[in-house]
């Protein structure tokens, strides 16, 4: 664990070395002080993403083969079910650093922990949009000579959808908050400007801000994805 302790005593060092002119005076904001420096958020923020888009996009197809696999075995859901929850109720930070020596500092650790928290809430949206549809519509479908596979890709799935986006956007908006914690393994992202300067109340307004602003921008992606992909579900006037 000699790495943690070097990396947190990075952190606190950062935090005391040399406060901005606005802390001094103890502003609340400082929107000049961000004109100023809002550069030094633009690699954070990048990184940010691709924590996100990563953790998020491993995660679903994880997810999306266990849900597929117990839609056709049905008693692994419980299993899988749990495994998953077990993974979903370790802390955050202990989950960072209980990776640290099998994977060492770096953003591949933060990844892998980002991933395993989504899989909870993805599998079980999935399982349940496909335990959902009605049985009528699996009979019409073998009744029209349609295979298990071609029921699943062509009836099950789009029938699933409106769960399995849901699933989508709160990992997602979730994995936006959990991704500042990648700091503490090295892993890039706006916890690092964060924690750079924890005392000094613009910089962490501003960081968590634009996190705010990248989970809602996620967000209203999915809802458009959603939108574009289940044209029925659009009300008519």
């Amino acid at each position: 664990m000699t790495d943690v302790a070097l990396l947190l005593a990075q952190v606190e060092i950062r935090d005391r070395s040399g406060p901005p002119s606005c802390q001094q005076a103890n502003d609340f904001f400082c929107p000049g002080w961000v004109a100023e420096n809002y550069d030094r958020y633009v690699d954070p923020v990048l990184q940010h993403l691709v924590l996100v888009g990563t953790s998020v996009a491993a995660g679903f197809a994880i997810a999306f083969a266990l849900a597929l696999l117990a839609h056709r075995i049905h008693w692994l859901a419980a299993p899988l079910l749990a495994v998953t929850g077990v993974l979903y109720t370790v802390p955050s930070i202990a989950f960072f650093f209980l990776l640290l020596p099998i994977t060492g500092l770096g953003r591949t650790t933060a990844i892998i922990a980002l991933t395993a928290f989504t899989l909870q809430i993805l599998f079980r949206n999935i399982v349940t949009g496909l335990a959902n549809v009605p049985p009528e519509v699996r009979d019409a479908g073998r009744g029209m000579g349609l295979t298990e596979r071609q029921l699943l890709w062509r009836a099950e799935l789009p029938l699933a959808l409106p769960e399995i986006f849901a699933g989508l956007r709160i990992a997602t908006v979730s994995t936006v908050a959990l991704a500042t914690l990648a700091v503490f393994v090295s892993g890039g992202g706006l916890g690092v400007p964060i924690y750079e300067q924890l005392t000094f109340k613009t910089n962490v307004i501003f960081a968590g801000g634009l996190c705010i602003a990248i989970a809602m921008a996620f967000d209203l992606a999915l809802v458009t994805a959603q939108r574009a992909v289940t044209p029925w579900l659009r009300v008519t006037t």
